[in-house]
């Protein structure tokens, strides 16, 4: 099945050229384009597409702002940040609104279409040096907290508490399939269940709250 998009990028050249360049990919299915965030902020939740490429600098309300907003509407959909900024601030605000990878523009056609494949299959995919160093700070970090604390997931079954824990040392949905011997599908229905339980929107939200971190 096809991974479905949402583009929100102000620049005509920039929407136009990504958009055409996913569509010659079967893989690929791009639903709508957005230039500004206000336009997005009813089709994001209505549409419920895969992912969203989500530029930070729009004209009026930011990328990450609109991410902000959006909140538990947005179900499954995940936002990948297509943006110029690479500072560890607008990457950290970025993840705390919900954003699940960060691309720079400058990123290749080749490596934006395995990032949204990375994503889509559970990963962080990030274009900066700062933005991996701040996912293995997080990593580590929900690691060390692991081994010591006692996690706030009393209403998850072993199952899910299994899976938040693989979740916590970096692996993706396919290495936990394979790890617990079950399918892709299966993992991703856990782990809905794990946001839906513990009311969080993504991976980083659900390790930092399952094991208390602030």
């Amino acid at each position: 099945m096809p991974i479905t998009l949402l583009i929100v990028e102000d620049l005509d050249e920039v929407r136009e050229g990504l958009k055409n360049f996913l569509a010659l990919n079967p893989e690929f299915i791009v639903l709508d384009t957005f230039k500004t965030a206000e336009e997005a902020l009813d089709a994001i939740p209505r549409l419920q597409a895969d992912i969203v490429i989500m530029d930070i600098s729009l004209p009026g309300m930011s990328g990450i702002e609109c991410i902000r907003q959006i909140g538990d509407k947005s179900g499954h959909t995940q936002f990948m940040m297509f943006t110029v900024y690479e500072n560890d601030e607008k990457v950290f605000e970025a993840l705390k609104a919900g954003a699940s990878g960060y691309l720079l523009k400058n990123t290749g056609l080749v490596n934006i279409i395995e990032a949204l494949k990375e994503l889509y299959e559970g990963g962080s995919p990030m274009s900066s040096n700062i933005a991996r160093k701040l996912v293995r700070a997080f990593r580590q970090q929900a690691i060390e907290t692991a081994e010591n604390a006692i996690p706030d997931t009393a209403i998850l079954s072993s199952r899910e508490n299994e899976i938040l824990q693989l979740l916590s040392h970096g692996l993706l949905y396919k290495e936990i399939a394979d790890q617990l011997s079950i399918s892709t599908s299966t993992v991703r229905q856990h782990i809905h269940r794990i946001y839906e339980k513990l009311h969080v929107q993504n991976r980083t939200e659900a390790i930092n709250k399952a094991f208390r971190r602030p």
